[in-house]
Order: structure tokens, then sequence, then C-alpha cells
């Protein structure tokens, strides 16, 4: 008596489930692996990038096709609606300035430029402002400067106020510089056929004004450079 007997455990029958140890985890002490989000498939910007390049190569292309084909179809017409006749705008310049708007003439009447649905073509004398100013105002004939012009570019606006002050039932249209290279400003005046005696075409003196217009586009503008005239 006195000594304490220990009570024996129970042997575990082999078919009873294992007995779990006291302080581990059910996961026996192995780590479970969360997984983790797939990264996003990162797409190439280099096709799409080249692709848009191809579609505006393309696009570029059809339309310079397009608008080369309709300027062409356009002079067709123009050439059509002309029917091989042309009404001639006579200019007289000063001879500065006689090289850029001999220029600009072929290239208005290579072009088949209309106006008001006819087709004009430009004839250039050259002549001293001088020369011009005495057969506007009588002091010489008009056969000196091959008759009276539809347009008068002189190398200054001096000679332009001498026409007024003594003709100025001449003058058709106010006078626009179109270059300048001082002294001179080349204004261009627009010249009243009627006032010799002549009849007025409106179409005549809308196509004068439309080749004025024509002088100030930048392939004229151009050559005026090229003459040492600058931009007005």
């Amino acid at each position: 008596m006195g000594r304490h007997t220990l009570a024996e455990e129970p042997v575990p029958h082999p078919l009873d489930p294992p007995k779990r140890q006291q302080g581990r985890s059910e996961t026996t002490g192995s780590h479970r692996i969360v997984a983790a989000k797939a990264p996003r498939r990162r797409i190439a910007k280099w096709p799409i990038a080249v692709a848009g390049l191809v579609v505006l190569v393309a696009l570029g292309v059809f339309g310079w096709n397009w608008a080369d084909s309709v300027l062409n179809n356009r002079a067709e017409a123009q050439a059509a609606s002309c029917g091989g006749n042309r009404t001639t705008i006579k200019l007289v310049v000063t001879p500065q300035i006689a090289k850029p708007v001999e220029a600009a003439a072929h290239r208005w009447d290579a072009d088949l430029t209309p106006v008001h649905g006819a087709c004009f073509q430009v004839n250039v004398t050259t002549k001293s402002s001088s020369e011009v100013l005495d057969a506007l105002t009588g002091k010489t004939d008009l056969s000196t400067i091959g008759g009276l012009p539809d347009g008068w570019v002189p190398e200054s606006s001096y000679w332009v106020t001498q026409l007024t002050a003594a003709k100025p039932e001449l003058i058709g249209s106010p006078a626009m510089p179109i270059g300048s290279g001082p002294p001179a400003d080349y204004p261009f005046v627009g010249l009243a056929v009627s006032s010799v005696g002549g009849t007025t075409d409106e179409n005549q003196q809308r196509a004068t004004q439309s080749f004025r217009a024509y002088l100030k586009e930048p392939a004229q503008l151009a050559d005026f450079a090229a003459a040492g005239i600058r931009a007005s």
C-alpha cells in the first residue's frame, strides 16, 4: 500500500484513427501556399504603331492620287470650256519687275485659268513708267505702248498719283502694291478701257484683278524674291 500505480495507456487498435498530438496545428507543421494572382500579359505596342503608320501612308497616297486626279480633271474641263477661244489681258510693267510677272503670266496661261466661265491669256509688255504715263495722258500716242493696257505696274505709286491727277477716268480699280524694294512699291492699277471710247468688258476687268491676286500667291512671290523684290 502507499504506492501509486500508473494507469496503463490503452493500446490503440490498428483500425483506430491516429491520435492528434497536443499543440500541433491541423496542418501538421506544413505551410499552405496561397496562389498569387497571375500577372497581366502586356501587349506589345510597336505592332499597333506600325499598323497605324501603314494606314496613314496608305491614306496619304490615296489622298495625293485623288487630289491629282481632281486637278487633272479640272484642267481638262477648263481646257474644254475655253473651246480654243481666249481673250488677251494686256499688261504694261516697269523693267525691274518684268521677269517675275512674265513668269507668272506663262504659268497662268499654262493653267488655262478661267474667270466667270471665260478663258484669258496674259500679254506682258515692258515699258518705262515715264513712257507709259506720257501715252496714257496724251502726250504721246497710245501705239507707243501697244495700245491701252488693261493693267499697269510702274515701280512707284508716284506714277499712279500723276495719272490720277491728269486722267482720273482712266483708273478702273485702285492700285495695289505687289512687291517692295525701296524706293519702289510696284503698284498694280487696273485701267478703264471705256474711258478712251472703247467698251468695258466686265469679265476682262475681273480677269485683270484675278491676275493681280494671282501675283500674290506663293509661287509668284518666290519669283519676286529671286528678282530681289520682297512681298508687300
